[in-house]
């Protein structure tokens, strides 16, 4: 058997280099959201290399073979200062967002996830960090606090993606949520 052979077994490295090529499909204009939901569902349910020629095939592969698909790790840090993060952007299947001394206000709602379960690390050290997830996210907290305020809100959905949380928070502030106003509350 080749790797070229379309009824291999299909990797999860494969299923995640095809869900780059339609995330960036998505961030470029090229796919609706729907579109984007559709094969990103058909990518993860793919059983062979045969199954995820057709999700990609109206798309041009922008992602080379030794590139970061960007869907591995990423960080974003406010050290001293206030970061916000919003609009359409992929975040990394592991993404650590950082807060010391400082505020970091991430919005994942119109962002291109990058698969059906991602890992946000989130780490305070005095300072606030707040997390607004897509309304459909299943979360689930495995983080700790010291000193510190910390409130993630989940719960359970039949479609939507998996966010695991983790981190500490040392003396200071994090919040996920799902809605802005659940963010005016806990201030």
């Amino acid at each position: 058997m080749t790797v070229n052979d379309p009824g291999q077994r299909a990797s999860d490295a494969d299923r995640d280099r095809v869900a780059g090529v339609i995330a960036e499909g998505l961030a470029t204009g090229r796919l609706t959201s729907t579109e984007h939901a559709d094969r990103l569902e058909a990518t993860y349910t793919a059983v062979t290399v045969g199954d995820l020629v057709p999700i990609t095939r109206d798309l041009p592969d922008t992602i080379r073979p030794n590139m970061p698909t960007g869907t591995d790790r990423q960080q974003v840090s406010a050290v001293f200062s206030k970061v916000i993060r919003s609009g359409r952007w992929v975040p990394g299947r592991h993404t650590t967002f950082s807060a010391v001394f400082g505020a970091l206000i991430i919005d994942l709602t119109e962002s291109v996830l990058p698969g059906r379960e991602i890992t946000l690390e989130l780490n305070s050290f005095c300072g606030k960090l707040i997390v607004r997830v897509p309304e459909n996210a299943n979360v689930v907290d495995e983080g700790s606090a010291l000193f510190s305020k910390r409130h993630v809100t989940g719960g359970k959905t039949e479609d939507g993606p998996l966010i695991r949380v983790t981190g500490s928070s040392r003396f200071g502030k994090v919040i996920v949520s799902r809605k802005i106003a659940d963010w005016n509350m806990r201030g």
